[in-house]
């Protein structure tokens, strides 16, 4: 930690754009900011793409395969990360992510687009867990705080703007574009971090002897959990039109994540062990409850609210700019970070609960803007809190391996939720989607009633 060299120096709090930091914050956020962008103009060129490739299950398809990439290479850079150093997991990241964004503008075909994403979703799943190990080494404890406050600042733009201008891109020099338009803009932001990366590295910390240290078993561990989690949305999806297939499929994706997922997490996480195992468990418990509900405002709006995919956006928007706001203050002084991710939680809980009020006839649908900034704030202090708690309850040689789980449960998380409200929406049926949001809506009010109740158990033993 950085302290006064004289009794009566001034302490001054360090600065991220400060000169010890500018280089390395900018390439960071920079780095961020294009995967921000990507994620978010994907989703609204997915119709372009889907009618010249003659795929109208894209949509679904390249999400599912990006996400399930990443969260294979989230452990696996994790690994490299604690054993390496963060350099050479970060570099690759990067450079399979610039290779997926060429392969999917260039796909002629559903096939090599999926293929396109799929190594996409390993370029940057690789790069954010570098990322985190790149703060933990480069920045002192008393700046990361701020780091993750302006890693959660690098969504907002991409959000408010990135469905806007990949529309445009879109409808006038062609959806491909909106692929092959990031890649050169990544050069820049790689030659702002070769500094960080070079000093970032040091010593390689003494190597870890736990079960999370072997390189085969870490791996195979990885591919069970992404297989799992992609068998048991794909069996879970097709329940409503082929249950016996379906419940198969949900099945095995069941026992292939029991055997995989326990060995991502630290010892004792799945039964919120204290300290670093229910820290890491927090950041699934908060992406659950959000995206949970989230991916369904939509749907809410446009359907039972009557209002248009653009006005449906604007509270999806709201909800980033309050997410901004919660990193911002947590970031202005030191808390007690469990209290405040059961107020997070408590918040998130809140912000779900209030987005039913759309539900009541006679209320206007734009309840749930306001009601999305707290639920964005609730997350906006409870994500940056986690991460720096876990970075700090984290051994040097493991810093790696608990980026890759505060990763692995934050995918898992909302990739399940999502995918079991997308099933009960298709059991309840499309022409009672209130009824089918309050469900949904109830399920992640008591997620983040979980939250609340076990927060505290963040706390190191003492």
């Amino acid at each position: 930690m950085t302290v006064p060299k004289t009794i009566d120096a001034p302490y001054t709090s360090p600065r991220i754009f400060g000169p010890a930091y500018r280089t390395a914050t900018l390439g960071i956020l920079l780095v961020v900011t294009l995967i921000a962008f990507e994620g978010m103009s994907v989703g609204a060129v997915m119709p372009a793409v889907s009618d010249d490739l003659d795929a109208l299950d894209l949509y679904g398809m390249s999400i599912s395969a990006f996400l399930i990439a990443g969260l294979f290479a989230n452990v696996v850079a994790g690994l490299w990360s604690d054993r390496r150093g963060h350099a050479l997991p970060f570099l690759l990241g990067v450079g399979l992510f610039v290779t997926g964004m060429a392969m999917a503008g260039a796909a002629s075909s559903k096939e090599l687009f999926i293929m396109g994403r799929v190594v996409q979703g390993l370029g940057g799943g690789a790069v954010i867990v570098a990322i985190y190990v790149m703060i933990v080494r480069v920045y002192v404890p008393e700046a990361r705080p701020k780091v993750f406050a302006a890693l959660s600042a690098a969504w907002v733009l991409p959000a408010v703007v990135g469905p806007g201008v990949g529309g445009i891109v879109a409808q006038t020099v062609g959806w491909r574009w909106v692929f092959f338009g990031i890649v050169p803009l990544v050069i820049p932001a790689m030659l702002m971090l070769l500094p960080a990366l070079r000093t970032g590295e040091g010593p390689a910390p003494t190597p870890s002897t736990g079960p999370r240290s072997r390189p085969l078993a870490m791996t195979l561990a990885a591919a069970a959990t992404a297989a799992g989690a992609g068998t048991l949305l794909y069996g879970a999806d097709r329940l409503h039109t082929t249950p016996l297939p379906g419940g198969i499929a949900a099945a095995a994706g069941l026992v292939a994540l029991a055997v995989g997922l326990p060995r991502l997490l630290p010892p004792g996480a799945l039964r919120f062990g204290r300290g670093l195992p229910t820290t890491v468990m927090m950041r699934g418990v908060l992406a659950s409850a959000f995206f949970g509900i989230n991916a369904f405002i939509p749907l809410l709006l446009t359907k039972v609210s009557g209002l248009s995919v653009a006005q449906a956006g604007v509270a999806l928007t709201a909800g980033a700019l309050g997410w901004t706001l919660g990193s911002y203050l947590q970031s202005r002084r030191e808390y007690d970070r469990a209290r405040l991710v059961r107020l997070a939680a408590a918040t998130v809980t809140v912000g779900i609960a209030l987005t039913t009020l759309a539900l009541v006839p006679g209320v206007t649908g734009w309840v749930t803007a306001p009601a999305w900034v707290v639920a964005g704030f609730g997350m906006g202090i409870g994500v940056a809190s986690v991460s720096v708690t876990a970075m700090r309850q984290s051994p040097d040689a493991e810093q790696g391996a608990n980026s890759a789980a505060l990763q692995v449960v934050d995918t898992l998380g909302s990739a399940l939720t999502v995918g079991f409200g997308g099933v009960l929406i298709n059991l309840i049926g499309h022409d009672d989607i209130a009824t089918g949001y309050a469900t949904i809506a109830v399920l992640m009010v008591a997620v983040g009633l979980l939250g609340v109740a076990v927060a505290g158990r963040m706390r190191d033993v003492s």
